[in-house]
């Protein structure tokens, strides 16, 4: 499927203007180019989250989960210990995965742990060049960068990281620009 256009008139990839909070998504946030270590550290934690539920569902419990990790503070977050697992799996605002949660926490000491900090680390995985999708078709769910990217970060002790979930990661944080060729934010942000 290519791009559709919207009421607005404008193109937008065909997911892009399935509900409002994925238009504003995909308008506003969806390719930008996030580059520092705590935004990317979230944007890591809501795409493990996301593994094997809608992106919307994570979408609406974006703000529970905001609250429920202190802003996603990997000074925080890293510091929790049992009452604070005990308090998330309890916290209907997110996702309670057992799993997922442990995975966020460990994630936080794995990404303080980085003598260069998370965003140079994951940036050395940018890829520019990447085909310029036409449809969503031309979408891979993984990519050798993906794969390479989660190699790397399994290798510094990140966990819920495999090469789908890390080139979600790259999608929605700028690494590749998979808007597709006709929709008007292909290109809108400098990498």
């Amino acid at each position: 499927m290519s791009t559709v256009v919207g009421a607005d008139g404008l193109a937008r990839c065909p997911w892009g203007l399935s509900t409002p909070d994925y238009i504003a998504y995909h308008d506003d946030e969806w390719g930008r180019p996030v580059r520092d270590d705590q935004g990317l550290y979230e944007r890591l934690c809501l795409e493990a989250f996301q593994s094997g539920l809608s992106w919307l569902t994570i979408l609406r419990k974006r703000e529970g989960f905001r609250r429920a990790f202190d802003g996603f503070d990997p000074v925080k977050v890293a510091a929790y210990g049992p009452e604070d697992f005990e308090r998330l799996m309890a916290d209907a605002s997110i996702v309670r995965n057992r799993a997922k949660i442990e995975a966020a926490i460990a994630n936080a000491g794995a990404a303080l742990a980085l003598s260069g900090g998370l965003a140079a680390m994951v940036w050395a995985y940018a890829d520019p060049d990447a085909p310029v999708p036409k449809t969503s078709a031309d979408l891979p769910a993984s990519t050798p960068g993906s794969k390479a990217l989660a190699k790397e970060l399994k290798k510094r002790g990140f966990r819920f990281v495999g090469p789908t979930t890390a080139y979600a990661l790259m999608q929605a944080c700028g690494l590749v620009d998979d808007h597709l060729a006709d929709c008007y934010r292909r290109g809108a942000y400098a990498r």
